[in-house]
């Protein structure tokens, strides 16, 4: 559309978490670039108002209800998807993900006494429902057409573990290693996988953690945008831009394998 480069006319775009705010914003961005856009979730209120977000702008997208720690629920999707486009997905963007008030480790918190189910719980979350079951569920349809990029959302915090955020950084850590694992296996085959790690992200889950209701920083907001390259958080804009991209065949069609990391504008790839 806007630029012949990034045209994704050709392109489904299955967003998994699209009911999210990043996600959501990264499945408007594919419809900006013509992608038909499949937004699945769980919230059918936030899926269907960021479907129509899309098709108000001149887009083509819909909502879908999945469940993506069910493989069943996927599967069912994916065929209900591929119905609705005409064609299955070209493009597979897993933005579902979460932590866990359990699963972290407050101020004087002790290792040791983590729960195991909170910590089974986000990794369940973040890499089998984030990661593993879609692609399993929808990789092979482009195994056979030949064609396709699955997009992981992992994190900054899968590179450099955040201090309290332990079993959600060692879960995005190994979305990261599944990313080059699965690269490496479908390389020939003319799938492509790729992952974004973003940075900190002013979002509704964590405005309260990162901002005064002035508009100041809070303790910890300070702490991290003092670790944070240019001083700045990272924007929705430089995420989704960098999913446009990676979508894209004629852009980065022999782009594979890599982490793209977003930390407040500085971004590098590591292969």
């Amino acid at each position: 559309m806007n630029n012949k480069i990034f045209d994704l006319n050709d392109d489904v775009a299955v967003v998994i978490g699209g009911t999210g705010e990043l996600g959501g914003l990264m499945a408007e961005s594919l419809g900006n670039f013509g992608a038909k856009v499949a937004v699945v979730g769980r919230n059918a209120e936030r899926g269907q108002s960021r479907a129509k977000a899309i098709s108000d702008a001149g887009g083509e997208a819909k909502f879908f209800a999945a469940d993506s720690l069910n493989a069943d629920s996927l599967a069912e999707t994916r065929d209900t998807i591929k119905a609705w486009a005409g064609s299955p997905a070209s493009v597979l963007v897993n933005a579902a993900g979460g932590n866990r008030p359990e699963a972290t480790i407050p101020p004087g918190g002790d290792f040791c006494k983590l729960p195991l189910d909170a910590w089974k719980d986000v990794f369940d979350l973040n890499l089998v429902g984030g990661s593993l079951l879609p692609c399993q569920v929808f990789a092979p349809d482009m195994i056979e057409s030949g064609v396709g990029s699955i997009i992981n959302i992992a994190s900054m915090s899968g590179m450099i573990p955040l201090s309290r955020v332990v079993a959600y950084s060692a879960a995005k850590a190994a979305v990261i290693n599944l990313t080059l694992w699965l690269s490496r296996e479908w390389a020939t085959t003319g799938v492509r996988v790729n992952a974004i790690s973003p940075g900190f992200f002013p979002a509704e889950q964590n405005r309260k953690l990162l901002f005064n209701e002035d508009g100041s920083y809070t303790e910890r907001g300070g702490q991290i945008i003092g670790h944070t390259p240019m001083a700045r958080f990272g924007t929705a804009e430089e995420l989704a831009g960098a999913v446009v991209w990676l979508a894209s065949r004629k852009a980065s069609s022999f782009v594979t394998g890599q982490n793209i990391a977003i930390d407040g504008g500085f971004a590098s790839v590591t292969i």
